[in-house]
């Protein structure tokens, strides 16, 4: 099941094609609230039920939207390429939530009336335009405010139970992503690094039709007054943006159109001959010529960053992010796996 953070529905207005589409207009920046139940009618057909219950066509589509919230940018169309996963995904997802709600209401879970009134409000007052929220209203609702009504204690339910078993029970605590820091040093080390520039000098093009025919000498000697006037002229900056510059104006590699910057490079991503060369030299340092793969390329060192171990304190807040990714995840994925255990799950 892909999972996602699923945000209280309330907030979720989805760039969707559905409610325009539906009343004869080009997909535009329309409003789709929840994976709701939508009786089968006319403009709907089956894609599954669970338990029983009828999941339709444009709850899988409101679905896929979610996931693929581009689709505004390509007329309301998702790439052939990517459908069937995304389809997929948006089932497994319909699903879930049909399973989650099932389980509130076994459970008799409810929503205070204030609250269904508030989020009611909420929701009107996040359309732009009073004409928006009817296109959205006739569309989703049938223009009653009952069915409107039941699709928002729908989407409360699921967020308060996804809330009591899910995200209430994936916080991660400072003791625990320190401990995880201390059984995963090597997770927090930053390697060895380099940062530099280059200026590179190719050996020439060869002629159309001759691609296997090595430089002649004399190529090769023309290559070779470039690359030590190119060395003279890097010899004399004296600073980042001056040889940059240079390295924009006269290196014939990819890297001049970010003046000659690698930025930090591993060790382990060097070609000997230029790592050879930076460990002798101190940042602001210009190398000789260096043949590297048959061409000549001249190195700036701009700084040696040795490697060193992360602090907790550096690393904690993307460690507790990640781990707690990680831990709802997994509740996500038990919890699936639980309701569907004894469930009836029809794909049509």
């Amino acid at each position: 099941m892909r999972s996602r953070m699923r945000l209280p529905v309330i907030f979720v207005l989805l760039a969707s094609p559905l409610a325009s589409a539906q009343n004869g207009a080009a997909p535009s920046a329309g409003a789709s609230l929840v994976s709701a139940h939508t009786s089968p009618g006319p403009s709907t057909r089956l894609v599954a039920r669970v338990n029983g219950a009828p999941l339709t066509d444009l709850d899988l589509l409101r679905e896929m939207y979610t996931i693929f919230p581009y689709a505004k940018q390509h007329n309301g169309s998702i790439p052939k390429a990517m459908e069937a996963d995304i389809r997929q995904g948006a089932l497994k997802m319909i699903e879930f939530e049909e399973l989650v709600y099932q389980e509130a209401k076994r459970r008799q879970m409810s929503v205070a009336p204030v609250r269904l009134a508030a989020a009611e409000k909420q929701l009107h007052q996040r359309f732009e335009t009073e004409q928006q929220y009817q296109r959205y209203f006739q569309a989703e609702a049938g223009g009653s405010e009952q069915v409107l009504r039941a699709k928002i204690r729908r989407s409360l339910l699921i967020d308060d139970l996804l809330q009591a078993e899910v995200n209430g029970k994936s916080a991660v605590t400072s003791a625990e992503a320190r401990s995880f820091y201390e059984q995963n040093p090597q997770r927090f080390r930053f390697p060895e690094t380099y940062a530099l520039q280059t200026i590179t000098v190719l050996p020439p093009k060869p002629a159309q039709g001759a691609e296997s025919n090595p430089p002649t000498p004399e190529q090769m000697k023309q290559m070779r007054a470039r690359a030590e006037s190119a060395l003279q002229q890097a010899k004399a900056t004296k600073n980042y943006e001056e040889f940059g510059l240079l390295a924009e104006k006269i290196s014939d590699d990819d890297y001049r159109v970010m003046m000659g910057d690698h930025r930090a490079v591993k060790v382990a991503d060097l070609p000997p001959a230029i790592l050879a060369a930076v460990t002798k030299m101190q940042p602001g340092q210009i190398s000789d010529l260096l043949q590297v793969d048959g061409a000549y390329t001249i190195v700036r060192l701009n700084a040696h960053n040795a490697s060193r171990l992360q602090t907790f304190s550096e690393a904690q807040e993307l460690l507790r992010s990640r781990l707690q990714r990680s831990k709802t995840d997994k509740l996500r994925h038990e919890l699936d796996a639980r309701l569907r255990r004894n469930a009836k799950i029809e794909e049509l």
